[in-house]
């Protein structure tokens, strides 16, 4: 039996999370959709759990437009220009009905474990534990016998009030970086020691979340071991914790050397719903294992749906009933060639296999990976090439899908090998005119100018002295070339036109990592200008804001910036009586040759083809809304036409 539980469930409107994607149960008028969780939970005979959370300072309340309530006052921990109230006593005697009066909605709602939260820097229970947040001088502040007292009511109260039929669980951070007090091995030790077996259940973690969920770059899997080792030692009750365990290995190693009773796993289970179950069934070899990308964090900060590299099918459940790892047989007999090995050909000749379809996989290089097996030789990105190293397994796995090695094809080719169906995953090769997001307009570059192509980097090219890095794709490429070339010892300009480094990685929870890493790294960083035009040995910089522009010395430039389609192959095949005469049904492209974006959109979009192939549904545009009254989730507006 397993346990499938809330993320953070918001108790009150004085605790919004808005703009994330949170659930709530504010009042009885949330609990029919907390129902449907349970109930479908319940029907595959596992226990629900709710995580019930008040997030104090860490919200400004944007859609409630209630004042947020702290300790003892101060600014909220987000960007917007509110401060906090500090609560006064009668704060604190609602604050604890609140708890108990969702307690009781979620014992309504049928829920099996209900959990206080106290942890990611996040909820207000730990906020009156962390010394820098609690400066109150009455029975709630000050020694941490007073600062735990909050925290201990509410744990007693929620028992009281639900313990007769549902297990409380209490989520701790045992360790919490800004503080110089909460570190396992001083307060939060004796947190634990203090309410050792008050709860049914311990879930252990440390804070913050960018610590908790810390990506494969700059964590391993694991890491969270050394902070909660110590807390089966004092205490009799369960204790699970999580650490994106993707190896049984490691999971059985915690257990057995009483670390853990229980393995928790929130992104590995994104990965691979089904995770447990190829345990179990002695099928590990075929799980899709975690890369540690934080993609999914992303959909969390941006109020959309998660998604997953590795498991192009999360989010798309219930949107296009996708599921996991059952798929729609084959609509035809059509036979299918896939050109290119990358991401977006190999999901798709994966999921084509699966379908039924006889799949022919076409590869120009000695080795399928595409891009991931370049850019997993960056520093901190092995762990991606489970991307490729999975698929690659599943297909050898498939009589019915082959792969051809060194066959680089020509429009010929294709015409003459007698497929009815064709999917072009050729990639896309990094521009090097220094033409983005942020200038549209080409730019005056001297002939004797060493420009340095991003491919280039990828394949081995070799860069010495200065090297200015202009880095107008604002995620991770650029930073990590700067650190593989201070490796090599270069000395590295890093240009942006962003007012920061790599302003997408706050979404992925690395922001903060990446610039510490560049900075100790004696990276020069200049923000908010682009290049105007490149000499021979120096690169023009144009303020953003103003007509400021200076001269950066370096020996090689790299652009990083945008990239362009290899698109030849599909072009040359956009002939329809040609294509006809040679009975191919259809020609399409995937992918970075379709639109360059991220490794999960290119996997997206080579399942995407798989999942519309012979599909009446246009799945590329329509999915089931949320709308009111609800819509029949298969009776979508748009429906396709044109042949696939």
């Amino acid at each position: 039996m397993g346990v499938v539980c809330t993320e953070e469930c918001e108790i009150h409107p004085s605790s919004d999370m808005s703009s994330f994607v949170q659930m709530r149960l504010w009042d009885d008028s949330d609990i029919p959709t907390h129902n449907l969780m349970t109930e479908k939970v319940h029907e595959h005979d596992a226990l629900a759990g709710i995580q019930l959370v008040h997030n104090g300072i860490h919200t400004a309340n944007r859609l409630s437009r209630t004042p947020a309530l702290s300790p003892s006052g101060g600014s909220v921990t987000w960007v917007d220009p509110y401060q906090t109230r500090a609560m006064s006593k009668r704060d604190i005697k609602e604050l604890r009905g609140w708890y108990r009066d969702a307690a009781l909605r979620a014992k309504q709602a049928e829920y099996d474990i209900v959990y206080v939260y106290a942890g990611h820097d996040g909820t207000i229970l730990m906020h009156f534990l962390q010394a820098r947040y609690n400066q109150r001088a009455d029975e709630y502040g000050g020694c941490l016998e007073n600062r735990v007292r909050l925290l201990r009511e509410v744990l007693e109260e929620t028992k009281e009030a639900v313990g007769d039929s549902c297990a409380v669980a209490l989520r701790f951070a045992v360790d919490e970086s800004n503080d110089s007090q909460l570190h396992f091995d001083k307060e939060g030790r004796r947190i634990v020691e203090m309410l050792a077996d008050l709860p049914d259940l311990w879930d252990v973690n440390i804070s913050g979340w960018q610590n908790d969920s810390v990506t494969s770059r700059f964590g391993e899997s694991g890491h969270q071991e050394p902070y909660i080792s110590f807390v089966k030692q004092v205490t009799n009750k369960p204790v699970v914790g999580v650490g994106r365990f993707t190896s049984p290995d490691a999971m059985v190693s915690q257990i057995k050397r009483g670390i853990l009773d229980f393995i928790g796993a929130a992104r590995p289970s994104i990965a691979d719903p089904f995770l447990p179950k190829k345990i179990q069934q002695g099928r590990a070899d075929e799980i899709r294992e975690c890369i540690g990308c934080n993609i999914c964090t992303t959909g969390d900060s941006f109020a959309v749906p998660i998604r997953c590299t590795q498991n192009p099918t999360m989010g798309e459940e219930w949107r296009k009933k996708w599921h996991p790892e059952n798929i729609e047989p084959a609509g035809s007999d059509d036979k299918i060639l896939v050109i290119g090995a990358g991401p977006a050909g190999l999901e798709c000749a994966l999921a084509l296999s699966k379908r039924g379809y006889d799949v022919v996989l076409a590869e120009k290089d000695q080795e399928p990976g595409g891009r991931v097996l370049l850019e997993s030789k960056l520093p901190g990105l092995s762990e991606w090439k489970r991307v490729i190293d999975h698929r690659i397994y599943m297909l050898t796995q498939k009589p019915n899908a082959q792969t051809y090695l060194q066959s680089a094809l020509s429009e010929q080719d294709v015409l003459e090998y007698g497929f009815e169906r064709v999917a072009v995953a050729t990639g896309s090769t990094w521009r090097t005119d220094c033409v983005g997001r942020s200038t549209r307009n080409r730019i005056s570059i001297d002939k004797n100018a060493r420009i340095v192509s991003v491919d280039q980097i990828l394949t081995g090219a070799r860069v010495t002295g200065r090297v200015v890095i202009y880095d107008d794709d604002l995620y991770y490429m650029a930073n990590v070339i700067a650190e593989k070339l201070c490796a090599d010892g270069c000395e590295v300009v890093y240009v942006t036109p962003a007012t920061e480094v790599a302003p997408y990685s706050h979404a992925t929870l690395e922001h903060s990592r990446i610039l510490g890493r560049l900075l100790n790294l004696g990276v020069e960083i200049i923000c908010a200008n682009t290049i105007a035009s490149v000499g021979g040995s120096k690169v023009e910089l144009a303020c953003v804001y103003t007509d400021v522009t200076r001269f950066v010395d370096c020996d090689a430039l790299i652009p990083v910036t945008e990239r362009i389609p290899l698109e030849h192959i599909f072009m040359g095949l956009q002939n329809p009586e040609q294509l006809s005469d040679h009975g191919i049904r259809s020609v399409e492209s995937i992918g970075d040759c379709f639109a360059p974006g991220t490794i999960a959109g290119a996997v997206y979009s080579g399942h995407m083809y798989a999942r519309q192939l012979d599909n009446p549904l246009d799945l590329r545009y329509g999915f089931a809304r949320e709308n009111y009254p609800p819509q029949d989730a298969l009776a979508w507006p748009l429906e396709s036409t044109a042949e696939n």
